[in-house]
């Protein structure tokens, strides 16, 4: 029950999205338990966005949500994974990449709860 949602100042076409999409799903898989078979991944593109009051730099704001909790070690691997696809697919410097990690307890799914 991941759910990875994407803010970037790029705009991104479908094969682009297609390979982040793909490359998340393998990165999801940092954290035991979890895989690309219940990923859902959102992109928000061409956002105006300021890192340190600047703007003249692409950036983005990556936001990891699952259900129930990982290790440390898990994100730490996940965030320099995150960081090297965005640089790698879209030229986004790692240090004007943020990645958030939020746990749930709850998550419904199919008019019910987990």
């Amino acid at each position: 029950m991941p759910y990875i949602n994407t803010t970037t100042t790029k705009k991104l076409d479908k094969t682009q999205r297609d390979e982040i999409k793909a490359e998340l799903g393998q990165i999801i898989a940092e954290i035991p338990g979890k895989s690309e078979n219940w990923l859902m991944v959102g992109f928000s593109e061409g956002a105006a966005m300021y890192f340190r009051g600047d703007d003249s730099a692409d950036s983005a704001y990556v936001e990891v949500s699952i259900l129930g909790r990982a290790d440390a070690d898990a994100y730490e691997r996940m965030t320099a994974r995150i960081c090297d696809l965005f640089e790698r697919k879209l030229g986004i410097s790692p240090d004007r990449v943020y990645v958030k990690y939020e746990e749930a307890e709850h998550w419904g799914w199919n008019g019910a709860n987990f």
